[in-house]
């Protein structure tokens, strides 16, 4: 991109006169968010005029008191670094940093730091010692245990961090098929809700914990400059709501900018240091989740600069290529956490549910729970011991059923907690029944799947007659029943269409788990 292709202003502050220092030659860089001007001994850093939602500089008001906010945050870790705002004037001479005439513009007045000294430049080199990275650790450590906390901040911090992934997912939309796949997508959706159903306690905890601070929230290797011992630049400061986290976010950060630019295990060593510094073992529970929550706050921002038209066509290009580099870190941190999955089946008697459910249960490394099973604990009786009740009657009864169904929720709450996929074979006819199990994945954070089974009624009544002459079969089903459920079965349009699996229980059943297996790969790839 040329010259001519910047909005005016950035282009009259490439010239060398319009600085009230001397200056040898002006450098731009350009963030998705601000123009950076190097220019002598001196940094000016403008925010681009932008409305993002999670970000608003979109008037001057509002980019004065952003830059205002960004001296004082950033005080805290880089004290001698951040002098001041300092108005960018126009007159009949032109543009300006300070003198006299109408002020047009803001910019953050910052020393120049050495860049031969900044960390991501050390790293390029392989001059970065385990020793430095732990002066980083301490100097982090320090600074959470200083950093402004309250109950109010906690609280808001500890709502703010789902609000924010929920809001990243949203965010990133607009770029699945660019630097996001749809499987990435689905990957990490369900990462994010397994982790807050089966870390709730924990978040719950550092909340009271008060591990929520005013922290730094944009920790990178570009933002540490080992100068007057440690420098930590950048911070976040155009939102609190980014800003009031838990502390694992700002080691996180780091750690994952290390992983990213294969340095692994001096993010091991960072993340050790950090633990036994500040004696916040929690982290390592944590420690993954965050490092691909910043992944993708990294892959999601790299991609808006492939919107802006004042982005050259080369820095899209590098920009692109580290968009989909973060969402494929973000989907290995997910590995660590694959969401469990809750699968029921859905028909009528002797359409081959049992079978299915079995065989799919088996495949997926998953428990296995029999509605015929649990119907018949309830009762005290065995399992291969038949009851013919009426239709509708005993244990086959409306009030039972409910017991029945209400039992096979709780036994797989527990497996679904511990991350463990669930196949519950039950008929399933009613919509309620299905909307309770819905229900409870979403509150454990599992996925949810209903496979529904067919089978021509010929075939039925042939299998019906076959399980009654065997009797070594659990269920109780025969035509009655058949006939009396199909009246009442209630079709399954409450169900998303990706989240329902039709099957025809003629086919071979090799061939049903292998269709039924393929549509949970695609429906959660870590699950199965």
């Amino acid at each position: 991109m040329s010259r001519a292709d910047l909005p005016p202003l950035i282009r009259a502050l490439l010239r060398k006169t319009a600085y009230p220092h001397p200056v040898d030659k002006v450098r731009l860089i350009q963030t998705h968010i601000s123009y950076v001007l190097l220019a002598g001994e001196y940094v000016y850093k403008v925010k681009k005029p932008l409305d993002m939602g999670f970000l608003d500089y979109s008037t001057l008001g509002k980019r004065r008191y952003h830059c205002q906010q960004e001296v004082v945050l950033n005080s805290r870790l880089c004290s001698d670094t951040y002098l001041g705002v300092v108005p960018i004037r126009e007159s009949a001479k032109g543009i300006s940093v300070g003198g006299s005439g109408r002020i047009v513009e803001y910019a953050v007045h910052m020393r120049r730091l050495p860049e031969e000294r900044m960390m991501h430049r050390l790293l390029e080199r392989g001059k970065v010692t385990p020793a430095m990275v732990r002066r980083v650790a301490d100097r982090l450590s320090e600074f959470h245990a200083e950093a402004e906390t309250s109950k109010k901040i906690a609280e808001y911090g500890g709502w703010a961090i789902r609000y924010a992934w929920d809001e990243n997912i949203e965010q990133w939309a607009s770029s699945i098929g660019e630097t996001i796949s749809e499987e990435q997508d689905r990957i990490l959706t369900a990462f994010g809700e397994a982790f807050f159903a089966r870390y709730r306690k924990l978040l719950q905890s550092r909340v009271k914990k008060r591990r929520i601070r005013d922290c730094h929230s944009d920790l990178r290797s570009d933002s540490v400059c080992f100068v007057d011992g440690v420098c930590i630049m950048d911070c976040v400061e155009f939102n609190r709501r980014i800003r009031y986290v838990d502390v694992t976010r700002d080691v996180g950060f780091l750690a994952m900018d290390l992983d990213f630019r294969d340095h692994h295990e001096l993010g091991n060593v960072f993340i050790r240091r950090y633990v036994k510094a500040s004696g916040d073992i929690e982290v390592q529970d944590l420690i993954d989740f965050y490092k691909a929550y910043n992944a993708c706050v990294r892959g999601k921002v790299d991609g808006f600069r492939l919107s802006q038209p004042e982005v050259p066509e080369s820095e899209k290009r590098s920009a692109r290529k580290a968009a989909r580099r973060y969402f494929e870190l973000a989907c290995q941190y997910a590995e660590s956490l694959p969401p469990a999955m809750l699968i029921i089946t859905c028909g009528l008697p002797a359409t081959g549910k049992s079978t299915l459910a079995r065989a799919v249960a088996e495949a997926a490394g998953a428990k296995y729970y029999s509605s015929d099973v649990v119907r018949k604990d309830l009762e005290g009786i065995r399992a291969t011991e038949h009851r013919y009740e009426k239709y509708d009657r005993g244990i086959y009864g409306p009030k039972f059923h409910d017991r029945t169904y209400a039992a096979l929720l709780r036994r797989a709450r527990a497996d679904l907690e511990s991350g463990r996929s669930v196949v519950l074979d039950a008929s399933y006819i009613r919509r309620d029944h299905r909307k309770a199990a819905q229900a409870l994945a979403k509150e454990v954070g599992a996925q949810f799947v209903c496979v529904r089974t067919t089978a021509d009624e010929a075939l039925v009544r042939k299998r019906l007659e076959q399980r009654v002459r065997k009797g070594a079969d659990p269920s109780d089903a025969r035509w009655v029943i058949y006939t009396g459920q199909k009246r009442r079965f209630q079709k399954p349009s409450e169900v998303p269409e990706d989240r329902l699996i039709e099957i025809d229980s003629a086919k071979r059943t090799s061939s049903q788990v292998r269709n039924v297996m393929a549509a949970l790969k695609r429906i959660s790839p870590l699950s199965v």
